[in-house]
């Protein structure tokens, strides 16, 4: 990794006070900006700390200074120093006057951009989102030499501030051999990216922050003749994209849709539901955590549809790890993105096995290691509310769970009702409450929803605890309450597993099934460790099952 950052070019810019504490400072290699506002000490904000670097408060002789070493300020108040990636921006006040500077340090980053190399060989448009300052910028700075020079792209920078390419006529080196365009005025920068397509033929374009609604019409026309897009956003995750009214183009849009009555009772949904309004501009999106940590959206399309759904999406979360090695692995993440859970604990560079090894149940020391310990004194009594007895006991036979069923409601520790049960003044919730007992509910009565909500009692990885030996068992339990249309599809997956993905390595598409049928055929599919996704449009959508 070759660092260029030119910092004695950004220290000349600086009063000499400044100066001359940055030039003798020991972490000036880490620094980030340098701060200098009227009136107030001048401060140097460095990766992972701010320190004030001079005693003396910043004078309006300082900043004319600093001023007058740097070119004129655009109409986004920003300067640049030519020939470097350094960017000063102004604060001013109501009359137009100056009274403050940001001095933001520009690097460039050479050989970091092998956690992405696959993604740009692909030739699909990818769109980075991240908080300020996280490294977006000297990420696609990067991606566009390699584009340039190592997959040899025509390659067109539409550089608004001067920032990707450095300040003056001649681009910086960090850019390789890819052009730019520069922008008269920040609001015409989409009208520059069209210009750029019609005239010059390029193969990909790279966009730094797309902000305004044209510049995202922009980037939907370029992506349409075909020619692949790098951009980058403000939004630390997805989901904030989606719910940007402006921005929202890119990943596809959204629009409320009312269903028929039908249509609502075979998708188990409400009448009014969101949906992507249409294709999305970009193909991949990049989350990043931090400057060596990604999350990368491989489909963005899939992924939004998987959001609006309220479904976990599955990712992939690259990072470098401190020897300078990158790994890859798949992760569910939540909706609500408040906490991610590994699916695959290896690197991708590793050995991948198709199904993870099942344990034994049948031995004590891996049931102790599958399940939480409880000793005899210490059981979980369940009572049940308007729940078959029957479903939860064979429920709790397949979990080997140590809970006990109670005819009791003061000698229980959890209740486990149906959610429609649950009204305000019922002598259940008074129960319950004067006792402090848990309410436990469930949408129906069908045996996996029963299995999860016994599983989130006991907080067990019931991923993890199911056995080879147990499939009858599982079985036996999803064919309780199931119709005929259910049991076919159960033994559709079943054989579909058993005969076709495990010994062929091969991945299956099922049959059209209806939602509700769906789902189920999800729980038996993740009791033997896999994957699947559901694809098509009702009535004809269908489970396809990953190897």
């Amino acid at each position: 990794m070759l660092i260029s950052n030119d910092l004695h070019k950004l220290f000349r810019v600086l009063p000499h006070s400044i100066r001359n504490s940055l030039e003798n400072h020991p972490n000036q290699n880490n620094l980030v900006e340098v701060i200098m506002d009227l009136g107030r000490r001048p401060e140097a904000r460095f990766f992972d700390y701010p320190e004030y670097i001079s005693p003396r408060i910043v004078s309006w002789q300082d900043l004319e200074y600093s001023i007058q070493k740097v070119g004129n300020f655009s109409g986004d108040n920003r300067a640049g120093i030519e020939t470097t990636l350094h960017r000063i921006s102004a604060i001013k006040n109501r009359k137009g006057n100056i009274i403050g500077l940001t001095c933001r340090v520009g690097r460039a980053v050479l050989g970091t951009m092998s956690i992405a190399r696959d993604l740009l060989e692909s030739r699909r448009s990818i769109l980075l989102l991240g908080k300020p300052g996280i490294g977006k910028t000297t990420a696609i700075r990067e991606m566009s030499r390699i584009l340039a020079d190592e997959l040899y792209r025509r390659v067109i920078i539409i550089d608004t501030s001067n920032e990707i390419a450095g300040d003056g006529d001649v681009c910086h080196s960090a850019i390789g051999k890819a052009r730019r365009m520069q922008v008269s005025h920040p609001d015409l920068q989409h009208q520059v990216m069209i210009e750029a397509v019609e005239n010059h033929m390029p193969e990909v374009i790279i966009v730094d922050e797309i902000g305004t609604e044209l510049e995202a019409l922009a980037a939907r026309t370029i992506a349409e003749r075909g020619v692949q897009l790098v951009g980058t956003a403000h939004g630390h995750y997805l989901d904030s994209l989606i719910k940007n009214p402006t921005l929202a183009d890119l990943v596809g849009g959204i629009q409320y849709v009312t269903l028929g009555d039908e249509e609502a009772k075979r998708r188990n949904t409400q009448k009014s539901i969101i949906e992507r309004k249409g294709p999305a501009t970009f193909n991949i999106a990049v989350e990043m955590q931090k400057r060596d940590n990604w999350l990368v959206h491989e489909a963005v399309e899939h992924s939004v549809d998987r959001i609006l759904d309220g479904q976990l999406l599955y990712l992939q979360n690259r990072y470098t790890t401190p020897e300078g090695k990158i790994h890859i692995k798949h992760i569910e993440f939540s909706e609500e993105f408040t906490h991610t859970i590994s699916l695959q604990q290896k690197s991708l560079t590793q050995p991948n096995d198709l199904v993870q090894p099942k344990q034994d149940l049948s031995s004590e020391e891996n049931s102790s290691k599958s399940l939480p310990k409880h000793s005899k004194d210490s059981r979980i009594y369940v009572y049940p509310y308007a729940i078959s007895y029957q479903q939860i006991q064979k429920a709790i036979e397949v979990l080997n769970l140590p809970v006990e069923i109670t005819r009791d409601i003061h000698r229980c520790n959890h209740i486990l009702t149906l959610k429609a049960q649950i009204k305000r003044g019922n002598k259940l919730i008074t129960i319950a409450n004067e006792k402090r007992i848990n309410i436990q509910t469930i949408q129906n009565t069908t045996t996996p929803q029963i299995i999860r909500a016994l599983r989130h009692l006991f907080k067990s990885d019931f991923h993890r605890s199911h056995q080879a030996a147990n499939d009858d068992n599982l079985l036996n339990a999803l064919f309780i309450g199931s119709n005929n249309d259910q049991i076919e599809a159960i033994e559709e997956t079943k054989l579909a597993i058993k005969n076709i993905v495990i010994p062929k390595r091969q991945t299956v598409e099922l049959l059209p099934r209806k939602a509700s049928i769906r789902k189920v055929q999800h729980e038996l599919v993740s009791k033997y460790q896999m994957k699947a996704r559901s694809f098509g449009k009702e009535p004809y959508r269908k489970l396809r099952i990953y190897t």
